[in-house]
This record gives C-alpha cells, sequence and structure tokens, in this order.
C-alpha cells in the first residue's frame, strides 16, 4: 500500500519517504528528508567502499593443488581473508570465521550478502552468514535455554585444515566459544570448496555425559536485502531478495539480483538438512512477547528492511511457545536429542544459477528433487492440477494433511518427470509430503478453493450485503457504501486511529468498494450493481470526489477524520489518536494524493462497461456518462494531484482500458488530452534506468502501471527491464503462498489489524504483477516460467476469500502467526488485478505437452484440443500456438476447440441471459500479427472493434477459420 500523507502538494510528512527528486534515497521508517539533502547525499558516504582482491596484499592463507578441480585462493587483507573461490569471491571475518561478503568473480561488486553497510554491522548482536543458533534442553532440566554465535562473540578456535580430491577446505573453525556460557555441545564450522559449490558445514558435538535436546536450530541467511539510504539505481545494482522454498529435504533460498539479471544464488541442502522453517530474526524493538533476547539481530527492521531469516531443520522448541497459538506451520515442527559423544552434520551448499529460469534445471543437477505443479499450487475444486516430479530417487509414499484435503493419481512419466493428477477435495491449505526411497521428505503446499466463480459469487455476496453500510445518520457522509469489516469482531470498520481505513479511501479504505466493482466486471448481479450504482451516485459524486467547480473530479483522502472538537465523545476510548495518522478533517479532505484516483477511475470504468455491453443493467445514467466521470478522474489527477503521478500507480493500467475505450467510442478529444498527460508521464520514466519508485521508496505496485504505458507507447525494451524487475521479486516456488507472491512486508501497518512488518503472502500486488506478466507471456508465448508466475499471483487472490465470501487483506506469513488477517483493508485492489487479468492460457510446452491455465483441457484423437473454461471470468481464452487472445466484453465461452492442424477454432457461447441478448468477441494478437488472421462465421458486424453476435436460449457455437493475409 502506498502511504497517505498531509504534506503540502501531496509530499509526505512524517515517515518513511520518497522526496520530490526522481534519483531519491531511501530513507529510514518515519524520518522526513528535504530533496537538497537527498540530492547531497547521492555520492555514496558512509558506504564500505569494495575492495578488489588482494587489494591490501598480505599473505595467502591456502590454495589446492592446481590438479584439484576445487580451486581456491585466500590472501589476509587486513581483518579479512579474501577468497577466490571456484565461481565465487569471498570476504571473510578472519577473527570469527563469518562470511561478510559473497559475489560472483565476474561481477564482485555485486554483493549477495550486506557488504554494503558491514560498517555499521560491526561487534555484537549482528548475525553474519556462518552464525549458528540453538534452543536446547539438557537431560534432567526443564525449559529452553537459547544460545546464538553472535549475541556475545569471542574468538573461534581456528582449526587445521587438510586438502584433496573434489573437496577443498577454506577454514574450518570451533566456534562453541561464541555460543556461551553453559553451552553443552561442541560446534565445529567448515567452510568448504566442493566442485563449483561453496559449503557451509557445522558439525555438532555432544562431549557431556547427559543427552541433549535440540528444540531449535538455526542458520541465520544474511542477505543483501537492506535498501536504506540508497537510490533505486543503486539498490538495484546492490540489493538482493531472498524467497525460500520451505520444503523439508526438498526446500531450499533463492537469492536474486533486484535488477532481476542473473546469476541467482541458490542455498539448498547439505545432506538432509531440511528447511523445516524459516524464522524471521527480529529486531528488539520488534520481537515478539516472550522472545528471547539472545536470538535478536540489531539491524533495525523497516519499511526499507525485512529483515533476516533462520533456516531452521528444528523448530519443536518454538512450536511449543512463541508458536503455539499460530496456524500451522508450513512443516510439522520437530525435535532431536544428541546422546553423548553423538555427532550430527548440517549445511547449506551454494551454487549459481544463470537466472531465474535455470533454478530448477540447477536444482536437479544437483540431485536435488524439483516439483512443478501445473497450472499452480491453488487448486479450485472443478480444476485439478497437474504434478510433474523429477528426482534421483524413486516415490516410496504420499501423505496429505489434513487427511484427504487433496486426492492423488498417478499418470505415467513424461521424459525424466513423474506425473501425477492433483484434486482439490477441502477447502483451506493441504500439505502434500512426498517421501523418497532414502526415507528423505519433500513437502509442498497446495490451497484447494471454491471454484474461482463460486468463490467471486461468495465475495461479491459478502461485500454487499456484510460490508454494505447504510447509515442516513452517518457524520462522515459514508453511507451508502462498502465498506473495510473485521472477521475476527464480526462487522464494519467505522472507526480507526488510521482513519483511511474507516474512511473509504487510500489502499486501506477503498479495497472493499474496488473488489466490489470488479467483482461485476465479469460476474454482474443486478442487486449488487443497484447497489454499486447508489454508491457512486450518491457517496462517490459530491462526497468522495469533488462534483464541480475547477477541482472536479479530485479524490480525497478520507472521509472519516479525527476532529475532538465537533465529536467529543464520538471516538473510541483506549486507541491512540495522536499520531501522523489521525488526519484532522482538513487533511482528510486533500485532494493532492494521485494514489486515490485509480480507485474512483475504476469503479466509473465497470460502470461503463456494464452499461455498454448489457441490457437495462446499469439504470441510473447512460455508459458513456460513466466513461467521460472516469476521463474527468484521470485529467483531475493530472491537475489536482501531479506529484505522484512521476510514478506508477496500483491500479493505474486501467486508465489504459478507459483511453482505449474512449477511442472505441470516438471520444476523440477526451482521448487526446489523456493520451498527451500519459505520454508526459511515460517519457519521464524513458529517462530512469528503474522507475519503479513510489512514496514508499522502492514498491511492487509501480511496476504494472508502468509496464502497461511503455508497453502502450511502444518501448518494448524498457518494458522487458520492468519485467525482468518484476520476476526478480515475483517467484515461483513450490508453495501456493510463495509461488507468485509479489514481495510486500509492511502494508499490514497501513491496512491490517495485526499492524507490523512481515512478509505478506498474496498481498494486492501478487494478482497487480500478474498483469503485465500475462501480457508479457503473451508477447513472447514459450515463456512457461512466466506464465506460472504470472497464474501463481493471479490465483493467489482467491486464497484470500474465505468460505463466506470475505476477503483479507493478506496472510500473516511468520511461523507465530500463520493466518490470514481480520481486516478486509486493501484486499480489493489484489482482487482488482485477478479480475483485470484472469483468463485462460493454451500452450503446448515441448517439456509438458498440451496445457491449459484456468480450464479443463482435452486431447481428441484428430489432434484438435478441447478447452473447457473454469477461471472465475470465462471471458478470455489465448491460444498460444494460434497467437490470439479471444475476448468476450459481453457473454461466456462454454467450451473452445482449436485445431492446430488447420488453426481453424470452434467457439461456444453461453446462452443469454435477460440481461446479455449479444455478446461482443474480439480477437487480438498480442504478439504481433501472424501469418493468418481469423474470420468469423457466421458473419458478424464489427461494433467498436468486437464482432457483435446475437445470443439464444441454447448454446451459440462460432467458427473461427484462419485465413491467410
Amino acid at each position: 500500500m502506498r502511504r497517505r500523507f498531509a504534506g503540502q502538494a501531496g509530499r509526505p510528512t512524517g515517515r518513511n519517504t520518497v522526496s520530490g527528486c526522481m534519483g531519491f534515497r531511501i530513507r529510514m521508517l518515519w524520518q522526513r528528508v528535504p530533496c537538497a539533502l537527498i540530492l547531497a547525499g547521492l555520492g555514496g558516504a558512509g558506504l564500505v567502499g569494495p575492495l578488489s582482491a588482494f587489494a591490501q596484499g598480505g599473505a595467502a592463507v591456502g590454495q589446492s593443488d592446481k590438479s584439484d578441480q576445487s580451486v581456491f585462493h585466500c590472501d589476509a587483507a587486513k581483518s579479512l581473508t579474501l577468497c577466490n573461490a571456484g565461481p565465487f569471491f569471498l570476504r571473510f571475518q578472519a577473527s570469527d570465521g563469518t562470511l561478510r561478503a559473497l559475489s560472483s568473480l565476474t561481477n564482485k561488486d555485486a554483493d549477495y550478502l550486506p557488504w554494503r553497510i558491514e560498517g555499521r554491522r560491526q561487534g555484537n548482536g549482528f548475525a553474519h552468514l556462518g552464525d549458528i543458533d540453538f534452543r536446547l534442553k539438557t537431560e534432567g532440566e526443564t525449559g529452553w535455554q537459547d544460545y546464538a554465535s553472535w549475541h556475545v562473540r569471542q574468538p573461534v578456535t581456528q582449526l587445521r585444515t587438510q586438502n584433496g580430491g573434489q573437496e577443498s577446505v577454506l577454514r574450518r573453525d570451533d566456534m562453541s566459544a561464541s555460543l556461551g556460557h553453559g553451552f553443552p555441545l561442541q560446534v565445529v564450522r567448515a567452510w568448504r570448496l566442493s566442485g563449483q559449490d561453496l559449503v557451509l558445514e557445522f558439525s555438532v558435538t555432544n562431549p557431556g555425559k547427559r543427552a541433549v535436546t535440540v528444540g531449535g536450530l538455526g542458520m541465520p541467511l544474511v542477505f543483501g536485502n537492506d535498501f536504506t539510504d540508497e537510490t533505486l539505481e543503486e539498490a538495484h545494482r546492490h540489493e538482493v531478495f531472498a524467497d525460500p522454498a520451505i520444503a523439508r529435504d526438498g526446500g531450499y533460498i533463492q537469492v536474486t539480483r533486484m535488477s532481476g539479471a542473473g546469476p541467482v544464488l541458490l542455498g539448498v541442502p547439505e545432506g538432509h538438512t531440511t528447511l523445516e522453517a524459516y524464522r524471521p530474526i527480529m529486531d528488539a524493538p520488534h520481537a515478539t512477547s516472550g522472545e528471547s533476547a539472545v536470538l535478536t539481530e540489531g539491524t533495525p527492521r523497516s519499511q526499507t528492511f525485512e529483515g533476516f531469516y533462520d533456516w531452521m531443520p528444528a523448530s519443536a522448541g518454538f512450536a511449543g511457545q512463541e508458536w503455539k497459538n499460530a496456524g500451522a506451520q508450513w512443516n510439522t515442527p520437530t525435535q532431536f536429542s544428541l546422546h553423548p559423544g553423538e555427532t550430527r552434520s548440517f549445511g547449506i551448499r551454494f551454487t549459481f544459477a544463470p537466472g531465474v529460469r535455470g533454478i530448477e534445471k540447477t536444482l536437479a543437477e544437483h540431485g536435488r528433487p524439483v516439483a512443478v505443479s501445473l497450472p499452480g499450487y491453488v487448486v479450485p475444486q472443478d480444476l485439478p492440477a497437474t504434478l510433474y516430479l523429477q528426482a534421483a530417487l524413486p516415490v516410496r509414499s504420499f501423505s496429505v494433511e489434513p487427511e484427504g484435503a487433496v486426492s492423488l493419481v498417478p499418470e505415467g512419466t513424461r521424459g525424466v518427470w513423474q506425473r501425477y493428477r492433483v484434486e482439490g477435495r477441502i477447502w483451506g491449505r493441504a500439505r502434500l509430503s512426498v517421501t523418497y526411497a532414502d526415507g528423505s521428505v519433500q513437502t509442498l503446499n497446495y490451497f484447494v478453493t471454491h471454484p474461482a466463480r463460486t468463490a467471486a459469487e461468495e465475495m461479491g455476496r459478502f461485500l454487499f450485503s456484510r460490508q454494505w453500510y447504510e447509515n442516513p445518520a452517518d457524520p462522515f457522509h459514508r453511507s451508502p457504501s462498502i465498506m473495510t469489516y473485521d472477521r475476527e469482531a464480526g462487522h464494519i470498520v467505522t472507526q480507526e486511529p488510521r482513519v483511511w481505513i474507516a474512511g473509504l479511501s487510500d489502499e486501506g479504505g477503498a479495497g472493499s468498494y474496488v473488489a466490489a466493482a470488479m467483482k461485476e466486471l465479469d460476474n454482474p448481479d443486478p442487486q449488487e450493481v443497484a447497489k454499486l450504482e447508489r454508491f457512486v451516485n450518491e457517496t462517490v459524486t459530491g462526497r468522495l470526489q469533488v462534483a464541480s467547480g475547477p477541482a472536479e473530479g479530485g479524490v480525497r483522502k478520507s472521509l472519516f477524520y479525527y476532529d475532538p472538537a465537533h465529536f467529543p465523545d464520538l471516538y473510541k476510548t483506549g486507541e491512540n489518536w495522536k499520531t501522523w495518522a489521525s488526519w484532522s478533517r482538513e487533511k482528510a479532505a486533500d485532494i493532492q494524493r494521485a494514489y486515490n484516483y485509480p480507485h474512483v477511475a475504476l469503479v466509473h470504468w465497470v460502470l461503463y462497461r456494464l452499461a455498454r455491453n448489457h441490457t437495462g443493467l446499469v439504470q441510473q445514467h447512460d455508459a458513456l456518462w460513466y466513461l467521460h466521470k472516469a476521463a474527468v478522474t484521470m485529467t483531475a489527477m493530472m491537475q489536482q494531484a501531479p506529484y505522484y503521478t512521476q510514478y506508477g500507480l496500483m491500479e493505474g493500467d486501467v486508465f489504459v482500458e478507459i483511453l482505449r475505450d474512449l477511442k472505441r467510442e470516438n471520444l476523440t478529444e477526451e482521448a487526446d488530452i489523456i493520451e498527451t498527460l500519459m505520454k508526459k508521464r511515460e517519457t519521464v520514466w524513458k529517462g530512469q534506468r528503474y522507475p519503479y519508485g513510489s512514496e514508499m521508496a522502492w514498491d511492487s505496485t509501480g511496476q504494472p502501471e508502468v509496464y502497461a504505458w511503455l508497453t502502450y507507447f511502444g518501448d518494448t525494451a524498457q518494458a522487458a527491464e520492468t519485467r525482468d524487475a518484476i520476476l526478480a521479486y515475483d517467484p515461483a516456488l513450490p508453495s501456493w503462498g510463495y509461488n507468485g507472491n509479489a514481495r510486500r512486508y509492511w502494508d499490514f501497518l497501513y491496512a491490517g489489524k495485526r499492524a507490523r512488518i512481515e512478509r505478506q503472502i498474496h498481498h494486492y500486488g501478487s494478482a497487480l504483477n500478474a498483469v503485465p506478466l500475462f501480457s508479457a507471456f503473451q508477447a513472447q508465448p514459450a515463456d512457461l516460467y512466466m506464465l506460472r508466475v504470472a497464474y501463481g499471483g493471479l490465483m493467489g487472490a482467491l486464497t484470500n476469500i474465505d468460505q463466506q465470501g470475505f476477503g483479507s487483506a493478506a496472510f500473516h506469513s511468520a511461523p507465530d502467526a500463520m493466518q490470514f488477517d481480520a481486516y478486509s483493508g486493501d484486499y480489493g485492489m489484489g482482487f482488482y488485478g485477478h479480475a483485470l487479468a484472469t483468463q485462460v492460457d493454451v500452450i503446448k510446452d515441448p517439456t509438458f505437452g498440451w496445457q491449459a491455465f484456468g480450464a479443463l483441457l482435452q486431447e481428441e484423437q484428430d489432434g484438435s484440443v478441447t478447452i473447457l473454461p473454469k477461471d472465475s471470468a470465462r471471458t478470455r481464452i489465448f491460444i498460444a500456438q494460434a497467437g490470439v487472445f479471444l475476448t468476450l466484453e459481453s457473454g461466456k465461452f462454454e467450451a473452445v476447440t482449436y485445431h492446430p492442424a488447420s488453426q481453424d477454432i470452434e467457439v461456444t457461447l453461453a446462452a443469454a441471459d435477460r440481461w446479455t441478448p449479444v455478446a461482443r468477441l474480439r480477437a487480438d494478437y498480442p504478439a504481433g500479427m501472424p501469418a493468418h488472421s481469423y474470420v468469423l462465421s457466421p458473419a458478424a458486424p464489427d461494433v467498436r472493434g468486437a464482432w457483435k453476435i446475437p445470443l439464444h436460449s441454447t448454446a451459440t457455437v462460432l467458427h473461427l477459420h484462419a485465413g491467410r493475409l
């Protein structure tokens, strides 16, 4: 969520901010920094400058035999040991043996660790790669004891190494002393070069006479993801994103450069070091109640720093304490005992993949089990998925938790892949455990939803009933409307110190009506549409949005506000109304925040589409009245709120749709004005290396609109860079939660009931970023990876909708929570992305064969394929082999049959209903015009660029013939 501020000319005040200059620096949370000071700081003062290999000279501390394949060379340089090791350039802290910098030899300045801020992360309390932590209980004692090697550092004892063959030991240390007084175990850490891989391994021994139970073991993953005090260009050059596959023996970490450029650093289990849990390492101010100070970390968490995480092979000691009230963990928490004299080893093997599309191939080359679930890990009850497994060992068994949640049916092999049909049975989360012949276990996390269309309809009913606010006496004039809902309390949120949440604007307050409008786009209900019209004509026009005069079209920041002088007895006691978030009446009425304008514009646009494409459904105004209101909203944004238009806006890609509809309606004058205004924005973005800033510093929601306008105006090169930047933070991982989950970790602060810095699962960024990825895939329809990521984000939006239709802002991923937030908050922006992009994509992949994303697919004996749409809209189908995107502005697809030999397509349309007597079918060619275009039979008139087709009481069958140009 972009932030809402009360500063002059829309400028932020009192919070983490971006200044008015485009080359801004990213600042710490709550800090206000003038533009001049930001520009003055662009020189990078305070940074620890990169050191070239062996720049300080020093003695060599080790080198493998030249005949070895594991070649390395290390030199001492002041307090560091610098190593060229295989493809890696490494900097070790000499005194404690932790790794402080890791980069590829091909680009030593592009570090995967936080080397840039090394100068301010010295001494006790700062974790580094190579540290370790424990939660232990010695036999005969009660209660867990926590130990961390970074809490109070002691010198390690460096041990002698002996090298030869394929393994080269870079250094080996006894680090037991750093784990503190009374630590009952011995820990020896080794850094090894194994072939072209870097291995971090810990040997843990019990030297005592009593057994020790290990209820928690963690290896801090300290990567360079703190972009405080950097410009976006600097951040894209230096910083990385880390994403986990929390899949036990099939687990891994992928660390991607912020720019999306390769290589990708992968961390995979060494031996049987399961990735059981992924625990955020908190800084002291944000530690959970009862959390040991020993396990906290000194780097301040903020909107510019998500924090570091622990790779945990054992976590039961946390599950019984800090996590006891949480939902089910990704994996069943375990513990183990070390008996006297017993040793166990744990470690992570680091390797490079050439890029995000090469991750799974690299995993397979390292003998790791690889899972690909198509179309994804969100499984509607009417649309099975196909699971492909590639592993060095045969599968021994499967298990599912909860029992019966999904069913698994073997379907043979395809090349090196074992194939299984996965059907969703019971709504909610489901864990599939795959046990291999050696006893290793790979876990895959699925989410079973109601059928996609059913989920959308249930959400609509909830929004227009439980979230429908009707109170003529409301002093803030919010009635009638669709408002934020508290699922935990069971009522609408009419008051909140973060006033926008109860004020129908900004993301946290507008989310509910945005979801309501977008639900109607493809699945209109007459009673719901009537309420939506009332909301627009009674509450938006003249209240939320200025209706006339010089500021016509301006959108206010909030209708709710804090004014105890006028309402002395209204506001809840016990709440904190003294922060910047409790806007006064004047601040709430401000119209200078551009982010609010797409919310209102899209509601007008939806009513335009409904009025234009359906008969009698919209009654208060005609179609062009609503389209004009959408256009006025856009021009008002540029006139009344120009400051933030320098950034991409969430839902801003709806402006492209509005402009296209203005052109189709031959409203040339309005279209020309808006196109000129939008071209000015696009020109600014063309002049920037990474035009993805916002009032939130780095953000993951500006990219979709930036991509949309770059594409619209033909700047394909920078659009491709934008796509790659999205793929850097939007991964493909074997979990419904992380697959297609566009990174976001601060918006619970502004739209969630449980307000804190925390990785959010399928916050609105997931579905918003799916929109440009679908567009990019259609332009390059052989890129299955991109389609998988897009579909993961698209379907992630459905997991937020519970069984009664409530849509949550996001899922709390921290292991002490593991549940959906109780506020609806800004969920609607995610459903906007889902509704705008939902589609069926049909491809024939060289590895996996025919696939339909969002549909059932049947291969016929004559070589044709029949597609039965199961997505929530059933109005868009892209057939990659034909290069055609079929869209219905009205009507529904029942089935489509594609004949590859002739390229011909048969389309079956659903019967007419009271509101939809005709269908409007478009055929577009996103990858460029193929060698043929399609001719419709029977012929139909072209109206505003679409075929107008009469519908009947039964299905209508059409033929699209591939004709040569």
